[in-house]
């Protein structure tokens, strides 16, 4: 059965995991060769089916190697960066709406998912993290056998 909420996403903080996403930052920034000042936040969908939460997001332009994507228990953290337009030399730009720069989303599953089994893909800018589901166990009543056998002492 699906859930009515399938996700929290919280935009750009990543508060708690300010450490990991420092950590991402830092080394995407060696492995360009070149900082990035600005910020942006690509679109992301989330929706859930029977098998799976799937995560969407949209990442034109962006490199496979400037994304990294972090499970931390029932939460997701995807991390990069993309690089700014360049203009040609005989051309200059009058409008710039695209964001370029860093990003990081947090999304917090409120479904039991099995991160261990996620898998992700990066296809025509549009990034898809796929978290199979797996049966909640909490809230569930089990009965526990009394087994025969002497008192604790």
């Amino acid at each position: 059965m699906r859930s009515r909420i399938q996700a929290i996403v919280l935009p750009s903080e990543a508060g708690e995991f300010g450490d990991e996403v420092h950590r991402i930052f830092t080394e995407l920034g060696r492995a360009s060769g070149e900082g990035l000042t600005g910020e942006c936040s690509p679109a992301v969908d989330i929706y859930e089916t029977d098998n799976a939460v799937e995560i969407t997001m949209d990442l034109p332009d962006v490199d496979r190697d400037s994304v990294r994507i972090v499970a931390k228990g029932q939460t997701i953290v995807i991390a990069g960066e993309k690089a700014p337009r360049r203009g040609r030399g005989d051309s200059t730009f009058h409008l710039v709406e695209r964001g370029y720069g860093r990003f990081a989303r947090v999304v917090r599953l409120t479904s039991a998912c099995d991160t261990g089994r996620a898998h992700a893909t990066l296809v025509n800018g549009e990034l898809r993290v796929t978290l199979p589901r797996i049966s909640e166990q909490r809230g569930r009543t089990l009965r526990i056998a009394l087994a025969d056998g002497q008192p604790v002492a």
